[in-house]
């Protein structure tokens, strides 16, 4: 399910939220003993989220269980999920395919799609979620664990590869995906919506590589960037938090110091 509505948002068929109702799923759940033939199934409807899907298969089997091993039977039916009470209750008895009645539509005519015209729609397809895996694990040298988040999502992905670009891809992968995606899952923003752009995260990931600031500087300057949307450059200013890595400077401050504190050296 996860995957489907991956390459649902990928294609930008629908916004792929469950909770809003613009992706709903069915759980079909029947349960057998090992080297029996298959269950009877229930089907679940309309669940909206993955969590009470996970929710709604784990007690439906839990319950199709406990009949067979009371030598119950299990009665194809449809029935729905309670969120609040973690249960499935019945709602009809199912029927069997022939007893809907299906017959040809008269009013729906043959539809022969043109074999050009579906390679031409194929050949405008985005790259799919498992393609741009592939890639960031070839391309970049990703861990699975960070490709997995990054293609999960294909503004993930694209504010990424702008971060990336030009940069060291896996020192990129590591501020997008425990810093910036860390951020938003705690403060529950959406990455659209984040006041941080793809360019201004690349160039705070410069000036640690410049040594303009160090690592532990550079975490409190993402903190401010991400509340009030501030440049990196303008943070490091009003902060105080410039660097001085110049040997040479940095010879001559102390220098200084100890020149001017002759009696307490």
């Amino acid at each position: 399910l996860k995957k489907l509505r991956s390459i649902l948002r990928y294609i930008g068929s629908c916004d792929g939220n469950m909770e809003e109702g613009s992706l709903r799923c069915d759980a079909n759940v029947s349960v057998r003993r090992p080297g029996q033939s298959f269950g009877t199934r229930c089907e679940i409807k309309n669940l909206n989220s993955i969590r009470f899907l996970v929710r709604a298969i784990e007690f439906e089997a839990a319950r199709q269980i406990e009949i067979l091993e009371d030598d119950g039977l299990v009665r194809q039916e449809t029935r729905l999920f309670d969120p609040n009470r973690d249960e499935t209750r019945s709602m009809r008895s199912k029927e069997d395919a022939h007893d809907y009645r299906y017959f040809p539509d008269p009013d729906l005519l043959p539809l022969h799609l043109d074999v050009e015209w579906v390679a031409e729609l194929k050949d405008g397809l985005p790259e799919l979620p498992d393609k741009k895996m592939a890639r960031f694990l070839e391309e970049y040298g990703l861990s699975v664990e960070n490709a997995n988040v990054l293609v999960s999502e294909r503004d993930r992905a694209d504010f990424f590869e702008s971060v990336a670009k030009g940069r060291d891809p896996k020192q990129a992968a590591n501020w997008v995906v425990g810093d910036l995606l860390g951020k938003l899952n705690k403060t529950g923003t959406e990455l659209v919506d984040a006041k941080i752009s793809p360019s201004e995260l690349g160039h705070l990931i410069d000036l640690v590589n410049k040594d303009a600031i160090s690592g532990r500087m550079a975490k409190r300057v993402f903190e401010e960037m991400f509340e009030t949307g501030k440049r990196a450059d303008d943070v490091v200013i009003e902060q105080g938090l410039t660097q001085v890595s110049d040997e040479g400077a940095l010879v001559g401050h102390i220098r200084e110091v100890l020149d001017g504190n002759v009696d307490k050296v």
